[in-house]
């Protein structure tokens, strides 16, 4: 199975920090002070945040996701941009308003290059178009090859 991942993003659409707190599992991604300290410290140079659902398919953000995005939103005084990814699809999602919680699709004309790191995170293994689980000594390998390169 898979387990849910985060990625911080940067003004430049680079990671800032990866948020992979060992109490994370399918179904949830736990904040942490920490998590809220990094962000806060970094506020002037957030573009917003990245995290994955379990599954494949076009993924989409939970009622607890956009809570989430609404309060970190409020609190920065900023709106920010919102990824998800499933094994196979990603979606970027913004403040479309007016209600506080309208959150929808934006533009996504490429997928981050962090991306593929966030999936491995999550232990999906991308083979062709559709995603399956991969044993643990084949996720170690691939997550090597997407940190440190091929050898």
């Amino acid at each position: 199975m898979s387990i849910e991942a985060g990625v911080l993003v940067d003004l430049d659409c680079e990671p800032i920090h990866w948020h992979l707190p060992r109490d994370r599992n399918t179904g949830a991604l736990p904040d942490s002070r920490q998590l809220w300290d990094i962000i806060w410290e970094n506020r002037e140079r957030v573009l917003g945040f990245a995290h994955s659902h379990p599954g494949s398919g076009l993924p989409g953000p939970s009622h607890e996701d956009v809570t989430t995005f609404a309060a970190i939103e409020a609190a920065l005084g900023k709106r920010l941009v919102w990824w998800i990814t499933s094994a196979d699809n990603f979606v970027e999602l913004c403040w479309v308003g007016p209600h506080k919680l309208a959150y929808g699709r934006g533009p996504a004309m490429y997928e981050p290059t962090w991306m593929q790191r966030l999936r491995v995170e999550s232990e999906y293994l991308i083979s062709g178009p559709r995603a399956v689980q991969a044993d643990d000594d084949t996720q170690d390998q691939i997550r090597k090859e997407v940190l440190y390169g091929s050898e």
